[in-house]
C-alpha cells in the first residue's frame, strides 16, 4: 500500500467512524498529542481531550446531518500529509482540510478544519478607468 493509498484509507475511517456515530474508532484515529480542530462556526479547539468531548457531543447529537465526503485529495511531505476534500453537511458544502502524522507507523489525526465555502463566486472589484491621472 502507498503513502497515498494508506492517508486516504485513515482518512475515509475518519467519515465511517463520524457517520456511524463510533466514538471509540474517533479516538483511535486521533493523534495523543498536539492536535487541533476548527468546526464550522467554532472556536478552535486545542488539545486532545476539548477535541474529543467535542466529536462525542456531536456524535450524540440525533439531529445530527449525515457527511459525505468527495474529491479528497493527498499531500504527503515525510511523516505528515494532508487530505482536502469537500464535505457535504445538510446541503452546504465545506472545503476541509485533514492533517495527518505518521505516529509508530500509523496515520493520526492532528488538525482537522471545516469552512462553508461560498455559494456564489465573488465579483472582481471593478477597476478604475486606465485614463484616470490618479
Amino acid at each position: 500500500m502507498t503513502d497515498d493509498d494508506a492517508i486516504l484509507a485513515v482518512n475515509a475511517a475518519y467519515y465511517h467512524a463520524f457517520m456511524a456515530g463510533d466514538f471509540t474508532k474517533m479516538c483511535g484515529i486521533w493523534a495523543d498529542e498536539q492536535v487541533s480542530c476548527i468546526h464550522p462556526g467554532w472556536p478552535v479547539l486545542l488539545g486532545r481531550q476539548a477535541i474529543l468531548e467535542s466529536y462525542r457531543s456531536i456524535l450524540r447529537n440525533p439531529q445530527q446531518e449525515p457527511i459525505q465526503h468527495h474529491n479528497a485529495t493527498p499531500l504527503i511531505s515525510g511523516d505528515d500529509g494532508r487530505v482536502f476534500c469537500i464535505e457535504i453537511v445538510g446541503g452546504m458544502a465545506l472545503a476541509v482540510t485533514n492533517w495527518f502524522r505518521r505516529i509508530d507507523g500509523i496515520w493520526r489525526l492532528i488538525h482537522h478544519q471545516a469552512s462553508p465555502i461560498a455559494s456564489e463566486v465573488p465579483q472582481e472589484p471593478q477597476r478604475p478607468p486606465t485614463n484616470r491621472l490618479n
